[in-house]
Formats: structure tokens, C-alpha cells, sequence
């Protein structure tokens, strides 16, 4: 039986009609077994976009800088990108075989604008949107119906979802929260800031000076330093960890020692390829209200404003 995860924007008749569609259903409990809140899936939009991007090589960090043709490719991207994640087997008529279903994926960055080919009618649809600007995305399944769609007349005669259907559409996951994009989301006065200097590794440490109690990602580095050897930028040994220490700004990066002290002192505990940056301070009797962390035998606190900086701790071994 299917279990009942319906946004509220679907109706009775809609979950009625979703429980005699086995095939659906069957598909339906496959991808929410394999990935049951959602998180795999919003991973591998958030390094989709990432890679069209390629702030490596180009410092961008908006969708809207992408070439058209870029933008084009996204839809094929994301196609390959969930096979590789999920290991679908190739289907013979349409992308992937799912639950042994023939399913067909299309994402759009625009909700509703999926490119349905005429062939699909019939067939299972992974409907897949993703908008980086508002960090939200969405991917459902549409059992493609002639009826339910808008006649296309680009020259290829794809399709689209009518939005009087709209409601047809069975989600596995709606409106949910993709990872957000740091740099496109920071105060435009903190980006100029980190972007303003020529030396990649002056650009890194900006970037943990001004971003603090926030995860950043391994691709944000990238993008910011724009160095092969970017990872480089924020150890120690010349990197942002020694080059910060000086000002008591910690860089903890995804290793156990680092994720202890994260939550002791009430920050995001850095993922995968994650980092969270703060300013600590030495703790005094008026810091008693904050969070404290033991390093180096002494406890520190995090600052704020009014706590001149100072030298910061030596973080521990990485462990994991």
C-alpha cells in the first residue's frame, strides 16, 4: 500500500485515483524508500546547478549568468546526475527503469514548464523543479495523459503540463528546501567584499571573516578562490585557519573533533565537505549566557561586537 504523503494542495480524488495506479504507486514507494526525506535527491540539484555554474573556473554564483544553452543543458544534467546517484537502470523506451517502470524524467527551473515528448504519453513522468534563487524544489509524478496537456508548437512538438492539471501531479516531495546557494544569498555589501581582492586566498579568508555560523560549502571555496588547489585555502599552514586564528575566528570542517565543538558552542554542524566559521573570545564572567567550549584548557565563548578581538584556540586533531 502507498503511503499517504500528500501536500495539501492535492485533493481525495487525486490520492484515489494515485492507489489504482500501481505502477505509480510501485515507483512511488521505490524512490521514497531509497531516499526518505529527500535529502539525496536535494543533493544532487544543489551540485547540478553547482556544476553548470562552475565557479571554479568562472566565480559565477547566479543561475541568471548561466549561457542559454547552459540552461538548456540543465534538464539533461539533472537526468544523468539522479541515474548516477540512484544507479536507475536505463529504460528501453524512456530514461530510467524504476521498480521495473519505465519512467521518464524532465526538470524545469521554471514550475510548470516541463517539456513533455509526445512518446511519453501513456508513461510515468518524474517531474523535477528546482529554483535556486528561493532554495526551494519540488519532484513529483505525472502519469502523462493527452487530455491533461498544452499542445506544443516548437518544432520538436514537446508538450506541457496544462496548469488546470496541475493537481494531477502525485509529489513525492513539495516545495521542500534545496541547500542554499551562500553566495547568492549573503548581503550584496559581504560579496563585494570577498570578491573585491585579486588573491584567491585573500578572497577565502573574506569569505569566513564575513560568513560566520553558517555552513559553507566545499563549492563555495571553490568558487571564491577559484584555485585548483582550493582546499589549500582553508587549512592551516597559510590557509584561512592560520591566517583567521589571529583575529579568534575558528574554521571547523566536517571531522568529529570539529562537529563537538560546533554544537557545544550552538552552530550548524558542518556535512560532508562543509565548514562553519565563528569569532570566539576568552569567557569572562559577562559572557555566562552564551555557549562556551573548553580548548586549549581555557573556555572560550563566541563574541560578539563588543569583544575587541584576540587571539583564538588551537582546534584539535582532525578525528573522525
Amino acid at each position: 500500500m502507498l503511503p499517504i504523503d500528500i501536500h495539501a494542495a492535492q485533493n481525495i480524488a487525486l490520492a484515489a485515483e494515485a492507489q489504482r495506479d500501481f505502477e505509480l504507486q510501485a515507483v512511488y514507494a521505490e524512490l521514497k524508500s531509497r531516499d526518505p526525506s529527500g535529502g539525496r535527491f536535494a543533493a544532487v540539484l544543489r551540485n547540478t546547478i553547482d556544476q553548470l555554474l562552475n565557479g571554479e573556473v568562472t566565480g559565477r554564483y547566479a543561475w541568471e549568468s548561466l549561457y542559454k544553452t547552459e540552461r538548456t543543458h540543465a534538464g539533461t544534467l539533472v537526468e544523468i546526475n539522479l541515474q548516477r546517484e540512484f544507479n536507475f537502470a536505463d529504460g528501453n523506451v524512456m530514461d530510467y527503469l524504476i521498480a521495473d517502470i519505465e519512467v521518464d524524467c524532465k526538470y524545469s527551473q521554471t514550475f510548470g514548464g516541463w517539456m513533455i515528448p509526445p512518446e511519453a504519453v501513456g508513461h510515468l513522468c518524474l517531474l523535477v523543479w528546482a529554483d535556486d534563487s528561493a532554495s526551494r524544489w519540488s519532484a513529483g509524478l505525472f502519469r502523462v495523459q493527452g487530455e491533461w496537456l498544452n499542445r506544443g508548437s516548437n518544432r520538436d512538438a514537446k508538450l506541457t503540463v496544462k496548469a488546470a492539471h496541475r493537481d494531477k501531479i502525485y509529489w513525492l516531495w513539495r516545495d521542500a528546501q534545496l541547500p542554499q546557494n551562500v553566495l547568492l544569498h549573503m548581503d550584496p555589501v559581504d560579496r563585494a567584499a570577498v570578491f573585491a581582492s585579486p588573491s584567491g586566498q585573500e578572497r577565502v579568508n573574506e569569505l569566513f571573516r564575513r560568513v560566520q555560523k553558517r555552513c559553507i560549502s566545499r563549492n563555495v571555496v571553490r568558487t571564491v578562490a577559484q584555485q585548483k588547489d582550493y582546499m589549500k585555502r582553508v587549512r592551516g599552514n597559510g590557509g584561512a585557519r592560520s591566517s583567521l586564528k589571529p583575529e579568534g575566528i575558528l574554521i571547523m570542517g566536517a571531522y568529529d573533533s570539529h562537529r563537538a565543538i560546533a554544537s557545544k558552542l550552538g552552530l550548524p554542524t558542518p556535512g560532508e565537505g562543509e565548514f562553519v566559521s565563528v569569532r570566539v573570545v576568552r569567557a569572562e564572567a559577562r559572557h555566562a549566557t552564551r555557549s562556551h567550549v573548553e580548548l586549549d584548557g581555557v573556555m572560550w565563548a563566541i563574541a560578539d561586537e563588543s569583544d575587541p578581538p584576540e587571539p583564538g584556540p588551537q582546534l584539535p586533531a582532525h578525528t573522525r
